[in-house]
């Protein structure tokens, strides 16, 4: 399958590579001509050159979407139901804004959202879905990031009824409102005893009983583990009988290359890379032990 999508790939970066030299020939002429005056010649060459580059590069669209998609369903797909987990892939589907803002992570609702690549299934015991987002608020007419990264979502191995949040330090009051508005809740500072993650992370809960049932002593260390794997720290989110983690990451993943050969062995490296994570989050969090009221 890598051979023939190989093949294809060529095809897609000659035609870009020939799209965009025409277009930079034809600047490049038009100046040379127009430098000896034969201005006729330059005119032509000027909107010539660069029309049919515009074509090419036109026509190669279709080839290159068709090329990402077939290395999603083939090569992607093979390496996600490829290990012992029970996981699919969906290149087409993501994670929708109800789910982004339900999970409590981020303080303002999205205006502009992206989503992709959504990973779904079982990893042993444990409900897990996943997907990159990008996701930005527009403020005076500007675009900025709420979040860009992997949004992960995962079924606990504890019951729980209300809300505890795990958020980078510092800390702002605008989520404290937000929490409060939406959820109607009394929402309060949970001071743990881990100083690391004290001063890491700001914990707030609905319960603080709770929050100190589910935050245990072992579970804050593997989040401070996890935490050194993301470009900025984690969120977390415990609710729904769900933990949500939002993995703050710059690459954007399971996309085939354009310029650089299927066939060379770190080509899919930083995809592996990040499907162990979400498989050492599972284990660290040892989610699969269902010891407490959960099957």
């Amino acid at each position: 399958m890598l051979e023939q999508l190989e093949i294809a790939r060529k095809r897609v970066a000659r035609q870009y590579i020939l799209g965009y030299s025409l277009m930079c020939l034809g600047m490049i002429l038009t100046v040379i001509f127009f430098s000896l005056h034969l201005f006729g010649i330059g005119l032509t060459l000027f909107f010539l050159c660069p029309f049919v580059g515009f074509v090419i590069l036109l026509l190669v669209d279709d080839k290159e979407k068709q090329y990402k998609l077939d290395f999603k369903q083939n090569v992607i797909a093979n390496i996600v139901e490829g290990d012992d987990s029970n996981l699919q892939i969906d290149p087409n589907s993501g994670i929708g804004p109800r789910d982004f803002v339900e999970s409590f992570l981020f303080s303002k609702k999205p205006d502009l959202y992206k989503t992709e690549d959504l990973v779904y299934g079982q990893i042993g015991k444990t409900t897990v879905h996943f997907a990159e987002v990008g996701a930005q608020f527009v403020y005076e007419g500007n675009a900025n990031q709420i979040f860009n990264g992997i949004l992960f979502c995962a079924s606990f191995n504890k019951h729980f009824g209300g809300l505890t949040l795990v958020r980078p330090r510092p800390y702002t009051n605008s989520l404290s409102r937000w929490i409060n508005q939406n959820l109607l809740t009394n929402n309060k500072v949970v001071d743990l005893e881990n100083a690391d993650f004290n001063r890491i992370f700001f914990t707030q809960a609905s319960d603080q009983v709770e929050a100190r049932y589910i935050l245990t002593p072992s579970l804050m260390e593997k989040l401070l583990e996890l935490n050194q794997y993301a470009n900025s720290t984690i969120s977390i989110s415990f609710i729904w009988s769900n933990v949500y983690i939002a993995f703050p990451l710059n690459h954007n993943y399971f996309e085939a290359p354009i310029f650089k050969s299927l066939l060379n062995a770190d080509v899919l490296e930083k995809d592996l890379n990040m499907l162990r994570l979400m498989r050492h989050v599972v284990e660290e969090l040892d989610l699969n032990t269902r010891i407490w009221t959960k099957d």
